[in-house]
């Protein structure tokens, strides 16, 4: 009948018994010029990709950067640390009594706490001399994050006192005075009256953060203790470590108040001042946020890529169906079901850049985490290998938000299938 529509795309389409556009999407896909398809295909899945691949990297970087650097800072500062406010006629120093010890433990995110000290010193030997700070190598925290920067010798059990002499240094400190573990060094105590000891090299670190590194070594609380004239209990400072690392600045807020209803309370006899390691290391927390900058302006980029290479084939592929497209609108079937037929054709190449660039990448951050191959300058970057951490939920976000930016992207040039006229193809040869 005249003006009739044909049957056989619309019964389908109208009765859901057949998706007709994703089954010709699935005929059609890029196979016909070999396995890999066209050159616009393969150069649309390989942009894909490689946008997807670059873009899983540079996620994993700034959060192994992120990992390690925090693990760094708050290895020497401990989340939160607790100090003695000084008083007039006073020292600063702040006692871990039995009533501050009973108000931590009540503290719900307090994991773990120690009493830390520290005091100057002098190493000498014969032909040299370096100054350092003392500390006291008590806690969890501190104690296995030494371990974990150890390049030679091991970390003795303070808590006996045939240890008392012995101390863990820098490798810095052990370059530059020509030192090795199970060497004995001058040290010069700087109190009311200089004090030497005789220490024992048990063990070198290297946490390559050099401010660190140069003026700290590691030793017995109870030696620096009686050096210093104190009582066991009392130190410079508290090291608090929380449950999370994330929520130090809201956790100190909350101590703060804390510590300040206890002295109102009688519990502590003095004003205390909290600090944390957001504070201590915000140089350094300052240049990760410049990092996150960088992985914002990287994921722009290489989404702008992946969907300019994306629509270039979309166009190519149309263009190269030009015929097909023609006949299927002479057959009846409706512009906007052509077009569902290339923006389905479109995702699949997506996705099968996708897959190809999150598999390579993922592989490659395996291995960079396991054997540590990509080398860095730790001078410049604190870290002498590229850190990498893959974070599930980054990654899962990242590829759904580029599956549903390059389908919106990928809407409006297929539009240029309403433009090609049956007639106009059919004629073509």
């Amino acid at each position: 009948m005249r003006g009739k529509r044909p049957e056989g795309f619309g019964k389908y389409s109208e009765t859901g018994i057949l998706n007709y556009p994703l089954y010709i999407a699935r005929r059609i896909a890029p196979r016909q010029r070999g396995r890999g398809g066209t050159p616009a295909v393969k150069v649309a899945v390989a942009a894909v990709a490689l946008s997807v691949a670059v873009m899983v990297a540079a996620i994993a970087v700034v959060g192994g950067f992120k990992r390690e650097i925090t693990a760094k800072v708050t290895g020497f500062n401990a989340h939160i640390s607790m100090y003695a406010l000084p008083q007039e006629d006073d020292d600063n120093l702040i006692a871990l009594t039995p009533s501050m010890r009973q108000i931590l433990d009540e503290v719900p995110y307090i994991r773990d706490y120690s009493l830390q000290i520290s005091m100057p010193a002098i190493f000498k030997t014969r032909s040299d001399f370096q100054g350092i700070y003392l500390k006291s190598l008590e806690g969890a925290g501190i104690t296995d994050f030494i371990r974990g920067n150890l390049v030679e010798g091991h970390i003795p059990d303070f808590s006996n006192d045939s240890n008392r002499n012995r101390v863990v240094i820098s490798e810095i400190t052990a370059r530059r005075l020509g030192l090795k573990t199970g060497d004995r060094i001058d040290t010069y105590f700087i109190t009311d009256n200089v004090r030497v000891r005789p220490l024992k090299i048990a063990g070198i670190f290297n946490s390559h953060f050099d401010t660190y590194d140069k003026v700290y070594a590691y030793g017995s609380q109870a030696l620096i203790q009686q050096l210093a004239g104190i009582r066991h209990d009392q130190g410079t400072s508290i090291a608090i470590q929380t449950d999370a690392i994330s929520n130090i600045a809201e956790y100190s807020d909350d101590l703060n108040r804390v510590m300040a209803r206890a002295l109102a309370s009688g519990m502590i006899y003095r004003p205390v001042s909290i600090d944390n390691a957001l504070n201590q290391g915000a140089g350094y927390f300052n240049w990760l946020s410049l990092l996150d900058t960088n992985v914002a302006v990287v994921l722009t980029l290489m989404t702008f890529v992946a969907i300019i290479t994306l629509i270039s084939g979309l166009l190519i592929i149309i263009l190269d169906r030009k015929r097909f497209i023609g006949l299927l609108r002479a057959l009846g079937a409706p512009a906007s079901r052509i077009r569902h037929i290339f923006l389905y054709l479109s995702v699949k190449i997506a996705l099968l850049g996708m897959l190809i660039g999150n598999v390579v990448m993922l592989g490659l951050l395996w291995a960079q985490d396991k054997w540590h191959f990509l080398h860095l300058d730790p001078e410049a970057y604190y870290i002498d290998f590229v850190p990498v951490e893959v974070s599930w939920l980054p990654m899962l976000l990242l590829n759904l938000g580029v599956v549903i930016v390059i389908y919106l992207s990928l809407i409006l040039p297929s539009w240029f299938v309403a433009r090609i006229s049956p007639a106009e193809t059919l004629r073509y040869e």
